[in-house]
């Protein structure tokens, strides 16, 4: 009869249906107690008013595509004049005894225009800031040589591009 009224009762049930919670491995309660810690709310950061730098010079670009001189031949002339301002970049194209430097002599001289024209600046208080030889398409022929056969004559072009930017140092 002591069995019946545990039963019936309804407090006997809810104490028989509760289970004493079961002891976690240090390891496991650590890493619960670190991911229940709330996180530190991150405040909006501010926006600093960047100082005014000054603007970035201006560049006067110019560039000649097709040119029928080899890119290995024009970059050995490119890399004499980059840097240099433009009347010594002139005397250095003028005397140089390469077929590639009257091309490129041109087209600094373009450019030097460009900037008198277009942008009112002064030629000759210009350097060479950037010049870049890459190749264009090669020009296929073939010549005829003994015993009946042929060999290839690949005639190169290239694309050349000249920045001047105004020079600081005068």
């Amino acid at each position: 009869m002591a069995l019946e009224k545990k039963q019936r009762d309804p407090n006997a049930k809810k104490a028989q249906g509760k289970k004493e919670p079961e002891k976690e491995p240090k390891k496991a309660a650590a890493k619960k107690e670190t991911a229940k810690k709330p996180a530190a709310k991150k405040e909006p950061a501010k926006k600093k008013e960047a100082p005014k730098a000054k603007p970035a010079p201006l560049i006067v670009r110019a560039s000649s595509r097709y040119v029928r001189v080899a890119p290995r031949k024009a970059r050995l002339i490119a890399d004499q004049v980059r840097g240099l301002q433009i009347d010594k970049a002139r005397a250095l194209l003028q005397f140089s005894p390469r077929g590639a430097a009257a091309d490129i002599g041109k087209l600094i001289e373009s450019a030097a225009a460009n900037a008198e024209n277009n942008f009112d600046l002064v030629a000759d208080e210009m350097r060479v800031a950037e010049i870049t030889v890459d190749e264009g398409p090669t020009l296929r022929r073939y010549r005829p040589r003994a015993l009946g056969r042929a060999t290839p004559i690949n005639k190169r072009t290239s694309h050349i591009a000249v920045a001047l930017s105004p020079d600081e140092e005068i």
